[in-house]
């Protein structure tokens, strides 16, 4: 899986911290170099491209990287450079010549557990001393067995099973806990108390770091069971801007003629790669029926495929075999591919009482416009139901979505520009 990392979101507004322990050090870095790390991850970390912090990494290393080590919570969106931040600070703590587990990284999905695993592998490239373990389905440890890797990345289940059930490693001997994407863990069943009994039998001197892309109530009351003192950073609401991206609707009438909006707009301009989300897997696999006879390289994606079939689809249309991906709302978090140039809304987002979804809609553009690339968002509006969530995103993020009129070549040649 390649992870390409160039040019992170520039963030527009502040960010506001607050500080439950006032005695704490609190700081902001400009460099890496200030931050004063073994000289071989600092080479790591340039190797990346990275040459100056992004907004939350000066504001949040200072604190990860403090001695003595500082609890957090931090609401950062993807591409912020937010998993370089945490990885940087689980390999600074991990002292490499004591061969236990010092560092467990929680992710609610196994594709998002194995991408912080690769950008650990890529940052420890200069620090082969560095040992990492995936505690993911399909990776077998025989029984009985002590590991002696010093950081383990999983999902809850086999973290649980592995620390607790088998005990492979003491629980007692961990220094720091990350749990990123929090908001997902607790929409997944079992996934919440499944970090709860974990982080029960962890010490009391660990540091625990929280990420989360979203912080209604029920995550706070997560985070508060988690992380005790906590530094709390939050990017202001305007960080969920999508100043990047333009966005379109296009009035249809049926899905036949949604599928020719999409033609139509392939038909004028050059779209490096597109990711369609639709609301069944019915319509999924009609629409890549169609696209495929018309000579377009589709791939699907949905829920009811195994994880290494995603994984492979993801690789394929990563590495550019396909150009088109459909898929459910599966892929709307946390996995990066830059080439991205267009997300379209076949079905809009909406929550159980058919409302807009806008937090959906926000992972789901954010597709595209990835580290603050320009990209094109096109909504596919078939009834006055769509109509009011189309209405009601662009007063939710303040953002115009303007008309596009599919028949006339001109406008959408404008919007390629």
């Amino acid at each position: 899986m390649k992870i390409i990392r160039q040019g992170l979101v520039e963030s527009k507004l502040d960010i506001e911290i607050q500080r439950k322990d006032p005695n704490s050090p609190l700081y902001s870095v400009k460099t890496f170099e200030a931050l004063h790390l073994k000289p071989n991850l600092l080479k790591g970390v340039y190797a990346m491209g990275f040459n100056a912090p992004s907004k939350i990494q000066e504001t949040a290393l200072p604190t990860l990287l403090a001695d003595p080590p500082q609890n957090m919570i931090a609401q950062s969106q993807s591409g912020t450079g937010k998993t370089a931040a945490f990885v940087l600070a689980m390999l600074t703590r991990v002292d490499p010549t004591k061969n236990y587990p010092q560092v467990l990284c929680l992710s609610p999905t196994y594709e998002l557990a194995i991408q912080t695993g690769e950008v650990a592998a890529k940052m420890a490239k200069f620090c082969p001393e560095i040992k990492l373990k995936y505690a993911v389905r399909g990776e077998e440890v025989p029984r009985g067995t002590k590991l002696t890797d010093h950081i383990v990345i999983g999902t809850p289940g086999k973290m649980l099973d592995w620390g607790v059930k088998f005990g492979m490693f003491d629980m007692s001997k961990i220094k720091v806990f990350v749990l990123d994407e929090a908001d997902v863990m607790i929409d997944r069943q079992g996934h919440q108390d499944q970090c709860i009994r974990i982080h029960k039998c962890l010490p009391t001197t660990c540091q625990m770091m929280f990420f989360s892309a979203t912080y209604g109530a029920n995550v706070m009351e997560f985070a508060e069971v988690i992380v005790p003192n906590p530094i709390i950073i939050r990017l202001l609401r305007e960080e969920e801007s999508l100043d990047n991206i333009k966005q379109y609707y296009v009035k249809c009438k049926s899905p036949e003629e949604k599928y020719r909006a999409i033609c139509n707009i392939y038909g004028v301009i050059t779209i490096g790669q597109a990711i369609i989300f639709c609301h069944t897997r019915k319509t999924a696999s009609w629409l890549s029926e169609k696209m495929s006879k018309d000579g377009h390289s589709v791939a699907v994606l949905s829920g009811e495929l195994t994880v290494d079939q995603r994984i492979a689809v993801l690789d394929r249309f990563r590495a550019g075999l396909e150009k088109v991906l459909i898929t459910t709302n599966v892929l709307s978090r946390g996995i990066d591919v830059e080439q991205v140039t267009l997300v379209v809304n076949f079905d809009m987002p909406m929550d159980m009482d058919k409302k807009a979804d806008c937090e959906t809609y926000l992972h789901r553009i954010g597709r595209t416009g990835r580290f603050g690339k320009a990209g094109i968002a096109i909504n596919l509006v078939d009834s006055t139901q769509a109509m009011d969530i189309c209405k009601e995103i662009e007063s939710h993020f303040g953002k115009k979505i303007q008309l596009l009129d599919i028949e006339d070549a001109e406008e959408i040649e404008k919007i390629g520009a």
